[in-house]
């Protein structure tokens, strides 16, 4: 008999909503199952394991991070791309009513130095973010606007650094206090333009 089709996009989003809300080590296999709405024996089938799951969870996440490499490659002055990027990581993390977060950012905080698999993924995530940051900056040396002399690698990787530094610092900020802390964040790392 052959297995019950489904659709794996639903699925990986489905699974990522349950890794998100209890983490890995807290997601049982029961919670994917109810999440998923896959049986066991299909779970297994269809990915072999539990980190299986994740990984393929993991994995859709990057094409729906794509937005924000997109982001880079607009036309317009680089600070003010960069500032639109730093803004919209700002305004997901006020927005993350649930507190989500970014899942490569858990990902590496809780999987990567345990799993090799896990952490070439997550590396993948942040590779892609620093190559598009890294063009965008050499565009704004060639204009002019950023000066020659700064490395445009070390200032691709500080702004990842940055952008994961906001999704860590929006849970872990008073409410009330939030956007102002969050948005300093942002302005202050303009400057390093």
């Amino acid at each position: 008999m052959r297995p019950k089709e489904f659709d794996s996009d639903a699925i990986a989003e489905a699974a990522m909503r349950v890794f998100w809300l209890r983490g890995y080590s807290g997601a049982s296999i029961q919670h994917l199952v109810e999440g998923t709405g896959l049986g066991r024996g299909s779970l297994y089938n269809a990915f072999g394991s539990k980190l299986g799951l994740y990984e393929f969870a993991l994995r859709r996440y990057y094409q729906l991070t794509a937005p924000n490499i997109s982001i880079l490659s607009e036309e317009g002055l680089v600070r003010d791309i960069v500032r639109k990027l730093l803004m919209k990581i700002v305004s997901e993390e006020l927005n993350d009513k649930e507190s989500l977060g970014c899942m490569v950012a858990n990902a590496s905080l809780e999987l990567a130095r345990h799993d090799q698999d896990i952490a070439n993924l997550v590396a993948q995530n942040f590779t892609r973010m620093e190559r598009a940051l890294k063009e965008l900056i050499k565009r704004g040396q060639e204009s002019g606007e950023i000066s020659a002399e700064k490395k445009p690698g070390a200032l691709a990787r500080f702004f990842v650094n940055t952008i994961q530094g906001i999704r860590v610092l929006g849970k872990g900020s008073e409410q009330e206090e939030r956007a102002e802390r969050l948005e300093d964040i942002v302005n202050v790392a303009i400057s390093a333009l």
